[in-house]
């Protein structure tokens, strides 16, 4: 990482736009530079102001940040891009990767993840859930190295545990997916767990990547 950089904050809720400069500044290298309140003001902003990151939401007025994204590779932005998103949805998120994102974070993620995240990202590594990747290829590469076997059995999933897996491909939290399964939170999370075993991932995130990947969300 350089001694100092520069970031553009894109969202298009004030408060959370203050709340997370606030948070990025707590690291005196990164200085926010500008900050967008919608898609078309962040594709200006970016290229106006070149920064070494910047920090996008994917659910924004006039523009969303796909189509933003999509904007910025069209001008040849080769400059770093990490998305923020509430909610998981895989196939905007695996649109969003090969649209030119070089990261993803969640917005509930806490502060010292989305510092490593700004950091990983400006020094030429992907981040993906909770930790930092050389390349996307890598990532994907470890997907695959899962026997043939082991594919064709789902990857000894159970059927409740493809279920949730599912469901978490949809964007449903583990309060969502008890609800739907008349099951108590603790065995979501003990599911998860078991999924998180068999199929070598570590967050959520990751998980709903992976699902689609492998098109276990259908």
């Amino acid at each position: 990482m350089p001694k100092s950089l520069t970031a553009v904050i894109a969202d298009d809720h004030v408060i959370f736009r203050d709340g997370l400069r606030r948070l990025l500044e707590m690291d005196r290298r990164i200085r926010v530079i500008a900050e967008a309140g919608d898609g078309e003001e962040a594709v200006a902003q970016s290229l106006r102001h070149k920064p070494d990151v910047l920090l996008l939401d994917m659910a924004m007025p006039r523009m969303s940040g796909l189509e933003a994204l999509k904007k910025l590779s069209g001008a040849n932005y080769e400059k770093s891009i990490l998305v923020l998103t509430a909610e998981i949805e895989p196939s905007q998120l695996t649109a969003a990767l090969k649209a030119g994102a070089k990261g993803i974070v969640r917005k509930e993620s806490a502060t010292q993840v989305l510092l490593e995240a700004v950091r990983a990202v400006v020094d030429g590594f992907y981040w993906i859930g909770t930790e930092p990747l050389k390349s996307l290829d890598s990532y994907f590469e470890t997907m695959d190295a899962v026997t043939l076997s082991s594919k064709q059995k789902k990857f000894s999933l159970t059927p409740r545990e493809l279920e949730i897996v599912k469901a978490i491909a949809d964007g449903c939290t583990n309060r969502d997916i008890a609800a739907k399964f008349s099951i108590t939170s603790d065995t979501v999370k003990h599911h998860l767990s078991n999924i998180f075993d068999k199929v070598g991932t570590s967050s959520r995130l990751e998980l709903a990547l992976f699902a689609v990947h492998h098109e276990l969300h259908k």
